[in-house]
C-alpha cells in the first residue's frame, strides 16, 4: 500500500512550483482569480508578497501541493491507498481524495490563512529530545499552564504553542533539562494549534458551513484524531484542526499498522519524509487504538473522541464506498469506485457525463449508437482534451448485425485515438472487429504474463454469449485476421492465451434492449460459468463479473454486490440528470415515473424480427403505437393491403406527414441497395416506412420537440422509478439537482452503510 503525504507551513521555499504553473495554466489562472494576486509571482519572484507570511504561505503551499499531486497522478495513473497532510497539507490530502475541487479547497485555505494570520503576539517552539508525556510533565511541573502542545511531529520532537513571552519562559526551563537536545523557537507570528486559535476556529466554522463536501475516494488521516476522517464530520474536524494538536506521530503509526506501507511526500521539500523516517525508527506501528484519556489530554475533547474511538474500532471491519467491488478491477481501470455508467444511445450518455464520471474516480461510456463517425470522433477528442492521463473513460459500441462495416469503422476510429476501454452492447457473439481491437497493444512481460492495452467490458444476458466472450478469440477469426495482415503473428499468439473480455457485465431487466432477465438467477449462473472457464483455459488473471439492470437504490446495489458483483453499472438513473443529452421535457417526464411506468415495445433497429426494448409508457403513446405498427407489419404484405382508414390514422396521428413524404426522406438517407430492395419488395418498403417512425420518435424526445410529445420514445427501465421514490423529498427529487458523479458517490456510500447495518443486524440476531 502507499500513502501520499502533503507538507504544511515550514516547507515553503522561493522558487517552488516552477514549471507546474505553466503546465496547469487553467488552474493557475483560477487561483489568481480567487486570491486576487499572482500565485506564480508569489512563489517564484523576490520582492513580491512575502511567501513566509501565513496569509500567503498557506495558499501558496496548497496550490503547489495540489499541482504536484495532479502531475504525479498523470505520471503514475494511480491514486494512493491513503492520504495524510501535516496541518495545512491536510487540505491537499482531502483535495486528492475528492472531498472538494481545486477552487473550493483554495477558498477554504485562503480564509484559513487570513484568520490565522491575524493572530499576533504568539509563538511556537520545537522541543527535541523529550516525548509528549515528558513535555507535558515539564509544563505542569513549572506551572506553564498557558502553553499547549501544538505538534507531535516525532516521538521526540514536540512543538509547543502559546504567547511569545510564555514561550520565552519555557525556553529558560527546557534548556536546563539534560535530555533536551534542542529548544528551537519557530519563525511564526501566532500560537497555532492551541487555545489561542479558538476565535479563529469559530469564525472558520461558520465560513466552512456554506461549502459542500463530496464522499472521500480513499481514507484521509485526520490530524486531530490520527485516524481516518468520518465523512459526516469533515467540516467539524477541519474546524477543530485549527486549535487542536497535530498528532503526526500517531497518524503515521496508524498507517504503519495497516500493513506494508510506503510513504511518498508530494509537494516542496522533504520535511515530512525526514519526520516519517524518525517515527519508523523510534515508534512501533499502532495496531490498536489508544484510550480516549491519552488522546484528549491536550484539548479536553473526551466526549467527541470517545465517539471517534468507537467509530474507529469498527473501521477495520467496516465496508466503505471505495472498498466495494473488486480491488483488481479498480486498479486496472484506475478507479476509486467500482461504479460505471453505461453508454446510452445517440449520445444521451454525453461527453459531459463521461468527463464528470472520470473526474470523480468512476467510469462512464459515451453512447455512440445512432451517431455518425464524425460526431463520435468529435466527442472522443473533446473528452480526451478535458481529462488527464490516468482518468478512465470508455466508448460504447452497439452491435449492428446488418451493417458489419460500420462496426469495423468504429474500431478503426477507437484505435486511431488510443481509446482503451470499450463497452460492447447487444452482441450475440464475438466479432472480428472486437478481436482486432483486443489484439492491438498485447504484450508479454518478462515473467510471461500477457498485458492488454485495450479492454472490453461485454454487456450480456445469456450464458452462451458470455461463454464466447470468456473464451479466447475464435481460432478461425484469428487466422483470418492474420492472413489479412490486420494483426501480427505475436498478437495472434497472445490472443490465444486471454479471454476476449476479462470483464463481463451481466445485464438483467433494463432500459432499451433487454432480455428481461432476473438478476437473482443470472448472476449465480454467470459467476459459476466464469469459474468453469477459468479452470478450462487456466487463465492467470480472474475474469471479473459485474452487474447491471435494475440498479437505482442502495438496496439494489447491495443485492448486486452480495450476489458477487465485482462492479456495478447504472443506466436509466443517469438519463434523468443534468449531464444527460436529452431534452428537459423528457427529464420532466422521467422525474415523475414510478417502477410500474415502463412497457416493452418493438425495437426500431430490429423491427422486422420483433425484438423488444423497454421504454417509458407514462404520459406517452409510443409503446402502443409502436406495437400497432409491428402488428400491421406482421399481418400485411404491403401498404396497399392496409385499409385507407388505418393509413390515414397513421399519417395524421402517428407520422404527422404523408407516407409519400416519408419515403422521399428515406430515399435521401438510405443506401441505394436498400431502396432497390424496397422497390422490388413491398413488404420491405413498408418496414422502412414503419422504421422511420422509430427514428422520428427518438429525435422528438431528444430534441424536446413540441410537435408531438405523446410520440416520445424514451428507453428506460424501472430502476429510475425506484430511484425517484428513494430521493423523494430530498434535494435530488428535482433532476436539475442530479449530477451523475454525485449520484454514483451517494449510491455507493449509502450501499456501504446499508451493508454494514445489515451485517450488524444479522450478527446481533445470531447472538
Amino acid at each position: 500500500m502507499i500513502t501520499y503525504v502533503f507538507p504544511g507551513q515550514g516547507s515553503q521555499q522561493k522558487g517552488m512550483g516552477q514549471g507546474l504553473f505553466e503546465q496547469y495554466q487553467h488552474l493557475t489562472d483560477q487561483a489568481d482569480q480567487i486570491l486576487g494576486y499572482s500565485i506564480k509571482k508569489l512563489c517564484t519572484e523576490l520582492g513580491y508578497f512575502d511567501v513566509n507570511h501565513t496569509q500567503y504561505t498557506q495558499p501558496a503551499l496548497y496550490v503547489v501541493n495540489a499541482l504536484s499531486y495532479l502531475k504525479k497522478l498523470e505520471e503514475t495513473g494511480e491514486k494512493p491507498d491513503f492520504g495524510a497532510g501535516h496541518s495545512l497539507g491536510e487540505y491537499n490530502a482531502l483535495f486528492a481524495a475528492g472531498a472538494f475541487d481545486f477552487g473550493t479547497g483554495l477558498k477554504l485555505v485562503k480564509k484559513r490563512g487570513e484568520l490565522m494570520g491575524r493572530i499576533t503576539g504568539g509563538g511556537m517552539a520545537a522541543v527535541i529530545g523529550l516525548d509528549k508525556e515528558q513535555v507535558a510533565s515539564v509544563l505542569e511541573e513549572h506551572h506553564l499552564h498557558t502553553i499547549d502542545v501544538a505538534n507531535e511531529n516525532t516521538p521526540r520532537q514536540i512543538v509547543i504553542s502559546g504567547q511569545k513571552k510564555d514561550i520565552e519562559k519555557a525556553r529558560a526551563v527546557f534548556e536546563t533539562i539534560q535530555d533536551v537536545k534542542l529548544f528551537h523557537p519557530l519563525n511564526v507570528s501566532g500560537a497555532f494549534h492551541s487555545r489561542y486559535m479558538n476565535g479563529a476556529k469559530q469564525e472558520f466554522k461558520q465560513f466552512i458551513e456554506t461549502f459542500h463536501f463530496s464522499p472521500l475516494s480513499f481514507p484521509v488521516i485526520s490530524n486531530v484524531y490520527a485516524e481516518p476522517y468520518q465523512q459526516e464530520r469533515l467540516k467539524e474536524t477541519l474546524s477543530q484542526q485549527m486549535n487542536s494538536t497535530v498528532r503526526w506521530t500517531d497518524s503515521i503509526r496508524f498507517l504503519m499498522g495497516r500493513g506494508a506501507m510506503e510513504f511518498e511526500e508530494v509537494g516542496p521539500g522533504k520535511v515530512l519524509t525526514g519526520l516519517i523516517t524518525r517515527i519508523k525508527n523510534e515508534a512501533e506501528p499502532l495496531t490498536h487504538h489508544a484510550d480516549s484519556t491519552e488522546k484528549n489530554a491536550s484539548n479536553g475533547q473526551q466526549n467527541e473522541q470517545a465517539e471517534s474511538d468507537a467509530h474507529s474500532a469498527r473501521m477495520s471491519a467496516e465496508i466503505t464506498a471505495h472498498s466495494l467491488g473488486s480491488a483488481e478491477f479498480k486498479k486496472d481501470y484506475q478507479l476509486t469506485y467500482a461504479y460505471l455508467a453505461g453508454g446510452m444511445y445517440r449520445g444521451i450518455a454525453s461527453k459531459e457525463m463521461v468527463v464528470k464520471m472520470s473526474k470523480a474516480g468512476m467510469m462512464g461510456f459515451f453512447g455512440t449508437g445512432g451517431l455518425d463517425l464524425n460526431d463520435v470522433e468529435d466527442a472522443i477528442l473533446s473528452i480526451q482534451g478535458e481529462l488527464g492521463q490516468g482518468q478512465a473513460y470508455g466508448i460504447n459500441l452497439v452491435h449492428n448485425m446488418k451493417h458489419i462495416e460500420s462496426e469495423e469503422k468504429m474500431i478503426d476510429l477507437l484505435l486511431k485515438h488510443n481509446v482503451r476501454h470499450l463497452e460492447a452492447s447487444a452482441f450475440l457473439s464475438v466479432t472480428p472487429a472486437l478481436v482486432r481491437y483486443r489484439a492491438k497493444g498485447l504484450k508479454r512481460r518478462p515473467n510471461g504474463e500477457v498485458t492488454c492495452a485495450n479492454r472490453i467490458i461485454a454487456k450480456i444476458s445469456r450464458p452462451e454469449v458470455a461463454e464466447s466472450f470468456m473464451s479466447p478469440a475464435p481460432e478461425n477469426m484469428v487466422e483470418k485476421l492474420l492472413r489479412e495482415n490486420k494483426i501480427t503473428t505475436s498478437e495472434a499468439e497472445l490472443l490465444r492465451e486471454i479471454p476476449v473480455a476479462e470483464d463481463i457485465c451481466v445485464e438483467a431487466d433494463s432500459g432499451g434492449h433487454t432480455d428481461g432477465g432476473v438478476a437473482y438467477s443470472l448472476m449465480p449462473a454467470m459467476t459459476l460459468l466464469r469459474d468453469e472457464m477459468m479452470k478450462k483455459y487456466r487463465y492467470n488473471k480472474k475474469i471479473r463479473v459485474g452487474a447491471a439492470g435494475g440498479i437505482g437504490t442502495p438496496e439494489a446495489a447491495m443485492a448486486a454486490f452480495m450476489l458477487g458483483a465485482d462492479f456495478i453499472l447504472t443506466g436509466s438513473i443517469n438519463q434523468c440528470t443534468v449531464e444527460a443529452a436529452t431534452s428537459d421535457r423528457v427529464k420532466d417526464l422521467l422525474q415523475q415515473m414510478n417502477v410500474q411506468d415502463t412497457a416493452y415495445a418493438p425495437a426500431g433497429d430490429m423491427f422486422e424480427s420483433g425484438s423488444k426494448v423497454q421504454v417509458l409508457k407514462k404520459g406517452v403513446f409510443f409503446p402502443a403505437r409502436a406495437s400497432k405498427l409491428h402488428e400491421l407489419y406482421q399481418r400485411f404484405g404491403s401498404l396497399s393491403e392496409i385499409d385507407q382508414k388505418t393509413l390515414t390514422q397513421l399519417e395524421e396521428k402517428y407520422f404527422k406527414r404523408s407516407i409519400e413524404k416519408i419515403y422521399e426522406d428515406i430515399k435521401l438517407h438510405y443506401p441505394s441497395a436498400e431502396i432497390e430492395k424496397a422497390e422490388r419488395n413491398p413488404k420491405h418498403k413498408m418496414a422502412l416506412i414503419f422504421r422511420w417512425y422509430f427514428r422520428y420518435s427518438s429525435q422528438l424526445a431528444i430534441s424536446g420537440s413540441e410537435e408531438s410529445k405523446v410520440d416520445y420514445q424514451v428507453h428506460c427501465g424501472p430502476a429510475l422509478g425506484a430511484f425517484n421514490q428513494w430521493v423523494k423529498g430530498s434535494e435530488l427529487e428535482s433532476w436539475r439537482n442530479r449530477h451523475v458523479d454525485d449520484i454514483g458517490k451517494i449510491l455507493m456510500t449509502e450501499t456501504a452503510k446499508l451493508l454494514n447495518d445489515r451485517i450488524a443486524l444479522f450478527s446481533q440476531k445470531a447472538l
